[in-house]
């Protein structure tokens, strides 16, 4: 029998404790007892996001939320500046298209991260510009951004700042009211430890003036609304109930182990895996490697589907793999979450015994020792 270990960037692995919880009976929503807990949740997310700020939980994927924030914070007559350089920055371009909002595309290559000078200049050339939307943690090619940079430039500019913080926040240091971060994005099954199925955003003040001066096409994702039940710690539409309990108790474990310590853990992991790669002859593929997730080039000759399905098949340990143009050419290890050093250090094993099957040349061993001495120096 083999354990199916997840090390995919979302969904990640869930703690044993987190699933108790989501398996009790099922109890209705429009009571005392789901008010008590949404508000320890919001308490909780406050802790998550560094902020004071409202925090919203939403029904629907990391996607929903995202759709939900920049729906609602670009009236017509506002005009947002879209970070693209991965799948997901372009799915916010998309969501702008749909919503016939004004947008303008700042691309830049795959695998590296967007920064301060670069939104600058792109102001400088976009005077009618007023948001900016950007992902701090680039999923699909393991790219992180200087959020902290654009959120110091957009403050200075009095720009409104909406962050994509859906592999960041929980597993990088993500600090919303320090840096000034106008509306901060994460999903239930990245670093939070839960399945799919809940977004949460937590919105600024200045975001709220925003929002409250005009009105969008959007029914479900009006965040108007959930902040309306939130009076109550309420939600406006039928919530995920289980999932919230679920989140209650993985918030919880968030604050006892402690965010630093949360992100130090997850640094480590990442650093361990790159040095790993590089030490049985891959190469990281983002310029600007984020610590959440880890993307390498397959070497010459592997193949990529089969490198998966082996790891899967043989060793129980699911990765995954590139997306659009670079499908087929890189893998995806994710560190967030329920995820420790003996963890990583068993991937790379299995990655090591998968590529050595498949023909890879290199030492045996060496990706693994050069994991343990990053936990060692640490």
């Amino acid at each position: 029998m083999k354990k199916l270990r997840l090390f995919t960037p979302g969904p990640a692995m869930v703690p044993e404790d987190v699933m108790l919880a989501m398996a009790h009976p099922i109890d209705h929503h429009r009571t005392a007892d789901f008010r008590a807990m949404l508000k320890d949740v919001t308490e909780h997310l406050q802790y998550l996001f560094g902020t004071s700020a409202t925090c919203l939980t939403i029904t629907g994927s990391g996607t929903a939320a995202a759709e939900s924030a920049i729906v609602s914070c670009l009236p017509k007559g506002h005009k947002a500046l879209v970070c693209r350089a991965g799948k997901f920055g372009e799915r916010w371009g998309k969501i702008c298209d749909a919503f016939n909002i004004a947008n303008t595309k700042y691309e830049l290559d795959w695998g590296h991260g967007f920064k301060g000078e670069g939104v600058a200049k792109m102001l400088d050339e976009n005077p009618d510009i007023d948001t900016v939307i950007v992902t701090h943690s680039e999923t699909s090619t393991a790219a992180v951004s200087d959020v902290q940079a654009i959120a110091k430039l957009t403050r200075s500019r009095d720009i409104l700042l909406v962050v994509d913080g859906i592999t960041a926040v929980g597993a990088i240091p993500v600090k919303m009211d320090d840096w000034g971060i106008d509306v901060l994005i994460t999903g239930s099954q990245k670093a939070l430890m839960l399945p799919p199925g809940l977004g949460f955003v937590a919105v600024s003040d200045r975001a709220w003036t925003r929002i409250d001066s005009g009105t969008m096409p959007v029914f479900y994702g009006n965040l108007k609304a959930y902040r309306k039940s939130m009076d109550n710690f309420d939600t406006p539409y039928t919530p995920a109930n289980v999932m919230i309990r679920g989140a209650q108790v993985a918030l919880h474990r968030i604050k006892e182990e402690g965010l630093e310590s949360v992100w130090k853990r997850t640094a480590m992991c990442a650093r361990a895996t790159r040095e790993a790669a590089v030490a049985i002859g891959m190469k990281v593929y983002a310029k600007d490697p984020v610590d959440s997730v880890t993307a390498m080039w397959v070497p010459d000759g592997i193949d990529e589907p089969k490198l998966r399905k082996t790891m899967r098949g043989e060793h129980g340990m699911q990765i995954a793999g590139g997306q659009d143009h670079i499908k087929g050419k890189v893998i995806r290890i994710g560190h967030m979450g329920y995820l420790d050093r003996f963890d990583a250090i068993g991937v790379i094993s299995a990655l090591e015994l998968t590529l050595a099957e498949l023909g890879h040349k290199f030492e045996s061993g060496s990706g693994v020792a050069a994991a343990q001495r990053v936990f060692a120096e640490a």
